[in-house]
């Protein structure tokens, strides 16, 4: 029998639509968003387009222990700890990597890093020691391709989520790491806004900057 590393688009629809309930807000749009744009870069790049849509939709799956803006844990590690009690680890790991495009603990850039020290050292560890492959890539590009309200070009979404959460130390390395995720894959498959280019004329001339 194989081993299930990832749960089928279907369950992974229910799986999102169970946290919609948990704690409803925008992610649930940015999350459906970010799976449409994996899905399609990785048909166009030839990796498999159903864990690609599964990854995107799943990738901020822990904000479903959320209530008012506030959780025990930050996002990444709630996602992780749900996704890998289901026994899908390919779906925990992208839980933790996609928030970390420059490859160290400290770039995080979220405001709801309320791990506990062990947490916080599981995270450091699991980050530093995680050997990237195409989906972790791919869904660290994806999360800077979608907003809650659409596709968009990234330097809008970086920007979003400074204005949301500040600056930090390393706030321009990470910006350097995300832009070099489109370059990648833009080596492969071709300027990857071609894709998008219709949803990216209404983001850029219709939507007022979010």
């Amino acid at each position: 029998m194989a081993t299930v590393l990832y749960p089928t688009k279907d369950e992974a629809n229910m799986i999102l639509q169970w946290a919609s309930v948990q704690n409803p807000g925008p992610w649930i749009n940015h999350c459906k968003h970010v799976a449409k744009v994996a899905e399609t870069i990785a048909h166009t790049c030839g990796l498999d387009t159903e864990r690609a849509y599964v990854s995107g939709l799943l990738h901020d799956i822990g904000y479903y222990a959320y209530r008012d803006g506030k959780g025990e844990t930050c996002h990444i590690y709630s996602g992780y700890e749900i996704m890998a009690k289901k026994g899908y680890p390919l779906i925990s790991r992208i839980c933790l990597t996609h928030s970390f495009a420059y490859q160290d603990f400290n770039a995080y850039g979220g405001s709801d890093m309320t791990c506990s020290e062990d947490e916080k050292i599981f995270i450091s560890e699991f980050i530093a020691s995680t050997a990237y492959d195409d989906y972790d890539r791919l869904i660290q590009l994806c999360d800077c391709l979608a907003s809650a309200q659409g596709i968009c070009i990234m330097e809008k979404r970086m920007l979003n989520v400074v204005m949301r959460h500040g600056f930090n130390d390393f706030t321009l390395k990470r910006w350097e790491s995300q832009l070099a995720l489109k370059k990648y894959f833009d080596d492969i498959c071709g300027n990857i806004y071609k894709l998008f280019y219709d949803e990216l004329l209404i983001d850029i001339f219709e939507r007022r900057l979010l």
